[in-house]
């Protein structure tokens, strides 16, 4: 059974979005499957790695999409990507560190920011963007 599922009340109605958004949402099921068999500290890093890279592809696609749409709010969507880039860095430290506690901490984090983030600013540009025909 998947930690997080993705369901249509997370779409963002862009399409290339959702489908950057479920493949983050792969991601930490990932490490959430390593969790279950207890090889959550073994693959953190490497999982953290991989989601690191991939958050910042899609950040950039999705700052370059707003932008290219004028989008009012574009500032508040860098800012929030910038602190989680920060957070996600601070995790990639403390498992440097060998923090074993990290795995847990990382995935309740992960899971919350990102459904958080999905179902609240990005959210705001859904209409913004569906209204200029962008979906």
């Amino acid at each position: 059974m998947a930690y997080i599922d993705w369901n249509e009340s997370y779409s963002v109605g862009v399409k290339t979005m959702d489908d950057q958004h479920k493949k983050l949402i792969g991601m930490i099921n990932q490490l959430h499957d390593a969790m279950k068999e207890g090889k959550g500290s073994s693959e953190i890093g490497s999982v953290l790695s991989g989601l690191s890279d991939y958050t910042k592809y899609h950040f950039t696609a999705e700052e370059k999409l707003l932008k290219e749409n004028n989008y009012p709010m574009l500032l508040i969507q860098e800012n929030r990507h910038k602190e989680f880039i920060t957070k996600l860095d601070e995790f990639q430290k403390d498992v440097s560190s060998k923090n074993l506690a990290i795995s847990l901490k990382v995935r309740d984090f992960l899971r919350d920011w990102l459904i958080n983030h999905i179902s609240g600013e990005d959210k705001k540009y859904m209409k913004y963007l569906n209204d200029k025909g962008i979906n």
